[in-house]
């Protein structure tokens, strides 16, 4: 292993993604996490601030690990419970975000293939995966979408559609998105992460730091009930959740764009081939009689190879999901670090992953243009996936906007 000095300069020097996985791999814990707890609790208790609190898919799977209970155990009603007794004013779930992801994302990439835009595109979800693109890939950029992360675009629609139906102006609204993933830290202080000079999320803490301020409170975890999520952005679909897992985001945005092509309800919406946990899986599907070539890919290693083919145009891909951690955002670096006695034991990232798809199945919405709180938002705020507002909110450029819902598939 390299010294310490090589270590931190390393870790600072330009090539730094801001995975901040250094905690978790290095066994000389160079670099500690900065916690972001006293300044939340600082907010929680100013009765002049309205808090707001979004929890990312993974967060649900992995929180119960800090109070000892069984890994991959789905804990989203202790979890709401929970931050509500540390003072929340609204808890509303990064799922519902990520809907809006899927259905403007799919939008793109039907405007893309139908205009003959840039191909393929890929996922712009995690912000690690973003930097690493712009710092050794940037002549392809345009490849990467221009929708924002699911807590930025949620953070965005709570301090916009939320804050004018609750008459609060924004700017005393102070949003803390619970996230597996320290990369979101930089994530949130990107300027084109707000909107008219208001930040769509003001600031992030990781689910240990949760558990962390569940425990300084005595908070008994394990006695706590079950809440649900806070309306009117609070339902989510079962595509919205798997976004937590390698694949999950390319077979939620396939299930809407199959639809907002073929027009009609499809009954088999489950994309196998994009399952699992591979570095590298590669799929063929087919919608309306095109074959659309996806990938979906995990470590920055993989994602390495598969942009080097794009850069010598070898790639005959449509779409392409990359997460920078392996298995996914349920293995990020916020994530709870199981002992090395667990890790022999036990599939970690199987168990989380398996809760999430778990809960997919059993979900009564496993669409996200079905999910009835985003159709109200468009009815009400954005008139259409794809609008000029909506691109003002939830995108980070503006790119062609045509692609419509046909007939049953249509929420406007």
């Amino acid at each position: 292993m390299e010294n310490k000095d090589n270590i931190l300069k390393n870790s600072m020097n330009k090539s730094c993604i801001k995975c901040e996985e250094c905690p978790n791999n290095c066994k000389q814990e160079i670099k500690k996490e900065k916690s972001a707890t006293e300044i939340v609790m600082e907010k929680i208790n100013d009765p002049t601030i309205y808090t707001v609190a979004q929890t990312a898919p993974s967060i649900r799977t992995a929180l119960g690990e800090e109070f000892e209970l069984e890994i991959g155990t789905n804990v989203k009603g202790k979890m709401i419970t929970a931050l509500k007794k540390l003072g929340f004013d609204s808890v509303f779930d990064t799922c519902t975000g990520a809907d809006f992801t899927i259905v403007e994302e799919a939008n793109e990439f039907l405007n893309r293939i139908t205009d003959g835009g840039k191909l393929p595109q890929i996922t712009s979800c995690c912000p690690a995966w973003v930097r690493f693109a712009e710092m050794n890939y940037p002549e392809l950029m345009q490849n990467l979408s221009s929708c924002k992360s699911p807590h930025q675009m949620l953070g965005a629609i709570v301090k916009s559609y939320f804050a004018q139906k609750q008459n609060i102006d924004p700017e005393k609204i102070f949003l803390v998105s619970v996230m597996p993933c320290l990369a979101k830290r930089f994530e949130i202080n990107r300027p084109e992460m707000q909107v008219d000079g208001i930040k769509d999320v003001d600031e992030v803490i990781t689910t240990r730091e949760l558990a962390q301020m569940i425990k300084q409170k005595e908070i008994n975890f394990k006695q706590l009930s079950d809440s649900e999520f806070d309306n009117p952005l609070g339902e989510a679909s079962g595509a919205g959740t798997i976004f937590g897992t390698t694949g999950g985001v390319m077979e939620a945005a396939l299930r809407t764009a199959a639809e907002m092509v073929e027009g009609k309800d499809l009954q088999n919406i489950e994309y196998e081939a994009v399952r699992g946990e591979q570095g590298i899986k590669k799929a063929t599907v087919t919608i309306c009689d095109k074959q659309i070539n996806v990938a979906v890919i995990s470590g920055l290693n993989n994602a390495k190879q598969i942009m080097e083919e794009i850069k010598n145009g070898t790639s005959n891909y449509h779409f392409i999901e990359v997460m920078t951690c392996p298995g996914g955002c349920i293995m990020g670096g916020g994530q709870p670090i199981p002992n090395a006695e667990t890790r022999e034991k036990i599939d970690v990232r199987e168990r989380r992953a398996n809760c999430l798809y778990s809960i997919d199945e059993k979900s009564t919405i496993r669409k996200a243009h079905e999910n009835p709180n985003l159709q109200q938002v468009y009815k009400e705020f954005f008139e259409k996936i794809g609008s000029d507002t909506a691109h003002k909110y939830l995108h980070t450029r503006k790119d062609n906007q045509k692609w419509k819902f046909q007939q049953k598939a249509d929420i406007h």
